[in-house]
């Protein structure tokens, strides 16, 4: 009885604590949200990678000082952050380029549509949509647009940029939001006489901020006037990066092409074999559950577009059928049972990945860890 009249004080204590912990935490969001105003007179980015590693490294010195594990206050303090940016609210952010003319999101009652929509109108830019039903208002809206942004499906893009282009302005700024860039770019170029930029959002539509999120870009024409959009972007937090068109689409076609076409397959085979998917959650380690979840995440979401990346260029294709080549010398090995050649194999994939697997090594870490806490079963 002693000893649990001790331990009951104990919680008390901690839960008290708690207390104190959500009141500060509600304090510093209040805080957070008064920055972001201030912010926003100043014209700042929301995102500060300067300030980010400083609260990091100078938090970090305080808990060790205190005798704190080492990796909990950067662990409370990144999601304290994230919470930060999201929390800040799309309204926090200026507008570069205030103009009477509107930006035009053809497409707009998309996803990613949408989700620029919210952005844009945020930040103080006359705003327009058009959608498929409503092109007879397009003369009129795109006889006076800044910018437009087209945001439709990839094998729709060529044929909405030709009907869209003649309408433009000779000074307005034509965009896309397509995952493959040379034809979209070609199809800018010869359509539109004007300034032409090549735009793709490396995210989905729904996340929770724009900070960190990145958005590549593709040089076309008169880059100068397309600049307001890329510092627009940056304001939002996003990292632009920029390259040429056969560069982008040489890496999409490893980074999505590829990576989408393998998620297939697997959850493909898993239907076939039709495990039982409690159980292999219940008996998964956390980078099993984490290969799983982007498994089921891709499945839970529209095969048109998934088709239409992996299927959008011959590059692509030619890329995956390489890929299927060289699995067939992998599984005579497995199937011989050559562990040296399989350790050879892998010391030379090792080789080729040099630092960066000990880098991927301790980022993946922590994310298996994140996973791990969120296990409910």
């Amino acid at each position: 009885m002693e000893k649990g009249d001790s331990l009951q004080q104990l919680r008390a204590q901690i839960d008290a604590l708690d207390g104190q912990l959500i009141d500060l935490l509600s304090r510093r969001l209040n805080l957070v949200r008064q920055a972001a105003a201030v912010k926003k007179e100043q014209k700042s980015a929301a995102y500060s990678k300067e300030r980010e590693a400083f609260l990091l490294r100078s938090r970090a010195q305080q808990a060790q000082a205190a005798g704190l594990p080492e990796g909990l206050i950067e662990d409370i303090l990144r999601r304290l952050l994230r919470e930060s940016y999201q929390g800040g609210g799309k309204s926090a952010y200026p507008c570069v380029l205030k103009s009477e003319r509107p930006l035009v999101l053809i497409g707009g009652k998309g996803g990613m549509g949408q989700l620029f929509a919210s952005y844009f109108k945020a930040s103080g830019y006359q705003l327009e949509i058009i959608d498929r039903d409503d092109w007879d208002r397009a003369p009129q809206v795109l006889g006076r647009a800044l910018a437009v942004f087209i945001s439709v499906p990839i094998d729709l893009t060529a044929a909405v940029i030709a009907r869209a282009a003649p309408l433009l302005p000779a000074d307005c700024v034509l965009c896309d939001f397509t995952s493959v860039k040379a034809p979209a770019l070609a199809a800018m170029l010869q359509a539109h006489p004007g300034p032409v930029l090549g735009l793709h959002p490396m995210f989905g539509p729904d996340i929770r901020s724009m900070v960190k999120q990145v958005i590549v870009s593709v040089g076309g024409r008169d880059e100068e006037k397309s600049g307001f959009i890329l510092q627009q972007f940056e304001l939002w937090g996003a990292k632009v990066c920029t390259c040429s068109a056969v560069e982008h689409d040489k890496a999409m076609g490893i980074i999505q092409a590829l990576r989408h076409f393998t998620t297939y397959c697997y959850g493909m085979f898993l239907s076939e074999i039709h495990p039982d998917l409690r159980q292999i959650l219940d008996l998964s380690s956390p980078i099993y559950r984490l290969e799983l979840l982007m498994v089921g995440r891709l499945f839970a979401q529209d095969p048109r577009l998934y088709a239409d990346i992996i299927m959008s260029s011959q590059g692509n294709l030619e890329l995956i059928s390489r890929y299927m080549d060289s699995l067939k010398p992998q599984l005579d090995l497995v199937l011989r049972q050559d562990k040296d050649a399989f350790v050879r194999c892998f010391n030379e994939a090792r080789a080729y990945f040099g630092e960066y697997a000990g880098k991927f090594l301790t980022e993946s870490g922590a994310l298996l860890a994140r996973v791990q806490d969120q296990r409910s079963s």
